[in-house]
């Protein structure tokens, strides 16, 4: 159990410092390669963490001293507290996501994309706010979410959510991660349509920004610094690196990030090898006895 939670904390530790280093590339990266390319260094934290869940070879060093975080006395409280913790997560969640389908219901919501296995599009009322070619940009910029698998990466940050839900770095990258997908998949359509740049920002000023959370699903969210600003001011500026150099520097860092939370893994226990003589304690009444032990390989025909 000790060794189950000081793989987690370990996990986390490492996610959070990944995060805080896309939180300072986020923004140099989207001016210098777009919102595309920057959405894509979102991918560091998780492949970090699940980094440091995969074992070193037996008798590996580790660059970390990392090994023993939990006291074993305080183990199963832990685990009780955390797991109490992920149920709660877990209703906030569902809760969140009927609250957003009763605004839907009622006209409130949308433009979304609803679900993750099956998404469907949810479209605001047809009742004169939007134009036609309004609301086909409405709905390329939904399509294009689904295109993407962006309903799945939703979920994935949910379910990050729910499983480190004690560590507040991992809500508010949460928050600027969807915020980057919804800046990524504007740069998208208009890459697909470069002459619609006028109307996409026109039909952005009109939109509801919802006021509740959609965990499952995509949506325009309405805090920090007001999104429509961002978005508005990025369909201005053309992307200024379309070469090659973009993509690799960044599948480079994510590499980089997840072989380093590797190297913090603790080795493997290595066990005595064959056919070498190996001492056990054995202790009876008051008396203690070291046992000899020789372990020979079994012979090859």
């Amino acid at each position: 159990m000790t060794e189950l939670i000081d793989a987690f904390l370990r996990a986390n530790l490492v996610a959070s410092l990944a995060i805080l280093a896309v939180m300072v590339l986020r923004i140099p990266a989207r001016q210098r390669f777009g919102p595309e390319l920057a959405y894509r260094l979102w991918a560091a934290p998780p492949f970090a963490a699940i980094g440091t869940l995969v074992p070193l070879r037996t008798g590996a060093p580790s660059l970390s001293p990392l090994a023993h975080l939990t006291p074993a006395e305080l183990a199963p409280a832990l685990l009780q507290a955390w797991g109490l913790g992920l149920v709660a997560a877990v209703g906030l969640m569902a809760w969140a996501q009927l609250a957003f389908l009763r605004e839907a219901r009622i006209g409130r919501a949308g433009p979304a994309v609803v679900g993750v296995v099956t998404p469907r599009l949810l479209m605001p009322p047809d009742d004169g706010r939007y134009t036609q070619a309004e609301r086909v940009l409405i709905r390329a910029h939904e399509r294009e979410h689904i295109a993407r698998k962006d309903p799945r990466a939703g979920a994935l940050m949910a379910a990050f959510q729910c499983l480190a839900w004690f560590n507040p770095l991992v809500h508010w990258a949460v928050h600027l991660a969807r915020l980057d997908q919804e800046l990524a998949c504007d740069a998208a359509v208009i890459r697909r349509l470069p002459g619609s740049r006028a109307l996409y920002a026109k039909t952005l000023l009109k939109t509801q920004l919802a006021g509740a959370a959609l965990p499952l699903g995509c949506y325009w969210p309405s805090r920090s610094r007001h999104p429509l600003e961002v978005r508005v001011e990025l369909l201005r500026r053309p992307v200024c690196d379309e070469s090659l150099y973009g993509p690799l520097l960044i599948a480079t860092g994510i590499v980089t990030a997840a072989v380093l939370a590797w190297s913090v893994e603790p080795p493997l226990p290595s066990s005595p090898p064959r056919g070498v003589m190996a001492t056990e304690p054995y202790t009876t009444g008051h008396m203690s006895v070291m046992l000899v032990t020789w372990r020979v390989a079994p012979a090859r025909h």
